[in-house]
């Protein structure tokens, strides 16, 4: 077996059953079992899909700021309550973990790079109203 190094920004990392670890394309396939680990350079709100809400059923999510900033956003769990306007923000080495099935959000503070782990099955994106 050959070890080569491995480009994150152009890989997603596939944790899976029976401790293997593979390097595959970026491809985020909600029906995958199994960890995923993914990289991105951000540079704007479209890079992070702020005007979507996304929530991870099966698992928390890990999300790291690596370089630049963002926020994140989570939606009220309650109708009729206010999105939080401040959210949590996140400089270069801080991260957060997204408890499982709560629908979050993130804006773009500054350029940057992010890491995020998660089970992807069954992930959803919907729509921001008003965005």
């Amino acid at each position: 077996m050959t070890v080569t190094p491995i480009d994150l920004f152009a890989s997603f990392i596939h944790l899976q059953q029976g401790g293997q670890v593979r390097a595959e394309q970026p491809a985020f396939d909600p029906e995958r079992d199994g960890w995923q680990l993914m990289a991105f350079h951000v540079e704007t709100d479209a890079d992070v899909h702020a005007d979507h809400w996304e929530v991870h059923p099966d698992a928390d999510e890990f999300v790291a700021c690596l370089t630049g900033g963002i926020r994140l956003h989570f939606r009220p769990q309650q109708p009729g309550e206010e999105e939080e306007e401040e959210g949590i923000q996140l400089v270069a080495g801080t991260a957060v973990i997204v408890p499982r099935g709560r629908w979050h959000r993130m804006a773009l503070e500054a350029p940057g790079d992010l890491m995020s782990v998660t089970l992807p099955r069954g992930s959803r994106l919907e729509k921001r109203n008003g965005a």
